[in-house]
């Protein structure tokens, strides 16, 4: 089978790890998500991975309560190692040889991030977990997940929501939504899609990586449009 990607970044939120609960990391999601990513390096995919924090702590609810900004979002990032050593234990357990990284230095628990040295661990199929965002205030992971793709030379970034794709709205609340097989990074930036935020969103344009995005609920979608199957919005530079 021929696979369309070598390297993928995954980027998936807070909540996805949450599953049905309200708070926390529900550990069977976990262990499905590690076992799908498995199933995608056994294929010869190359997978680094960024996680959120939502499930835990968000920044931006601190500073909207009149907290500073910038001690919620630290807070935010460390949220997201919590998320990134507890996949880097279930992937371990499905098999793949994982390391955590974070964007904030931590060494007694994570190793810090630095470029060449992920390049390297990448290069020999271990899956990294990229954590801390980009270890700046003001800055989401999903915009963390674009630079990382950038610096890791990815062939696509890949985001895990709780739709099947992009719409025109909330699916859940307007079930008159259109969904979008393919559209391009203007198209959401001039229709103020709320697919990332806009800085993810030019980063990967004017980098030319191309954003998938599928929904990490459904069982065995990963893999799938990791195949070029599957149900999925590609969204790259020009119109298909």
């Amino acid at each position: 089978m021929s696979i369309p990607y070598k390297r993928i970044l995954l980027k998936l939120s807070g909540e996805a790890l949450m599953g049905d609960l309200q708070f926390g990391i529900d550990n069977s999601v976990v262990n499905r998500i590690a076992k799908e990513i498995a199933e995608v390096v056994a294929l010869g995919v190359e997978v680094g991975v960024v996680v959120g924090g939502g499930n835990i702590f968000r920044g931006v609810s601190l500073a909207a309560k009149g907290a500073n900004r910038v001690t919620g979002d630290q807070m935010g990032m460390l949220a997201t190692v919590m998320n990134a050593l507890a996949l880097e234990g279930a992937l371990n357990n499905a098999g793949c040889e994982a390391r955590v990284m974070s964007a904030v230095a931590m060494p007694s628990i994570c190793e810090t991030f630095t470029h060449r040295k992920a390049l390297q661990y990448i290069n020999v199929k271990r899956v990294l977990v990229f954590a801390g965002g980009t270890g700046n205030p003001f800055f989401t992971t999903d915009s963390g997940a674009a630079l990382r793709a950038v610096e890791m030379q990815c062939d696509a970034l890949f985001k895990g929501t709780l739709v099947d794709g992009i719409y025109s709205a909330d699916p859940k609340k307007d079930p008159n939504a259109e969904r979008y097989d393919h559209i391009t990074y203007d198209e959401i930036l001039s229709r103020g899609l709320q697919v990332m935020d806009t800085a993810a969103v030019a980063l990967a344009r004017d980098n030319n990586i191309p954003v998938v995005v599928f929904s990490i609920h459904t069982a065995g979608a990963l893999v799938e449009v990791v195949k070029g199957r599957g149900i999925a919005t590609i969204v790259t530079e020009n119109s298909l």
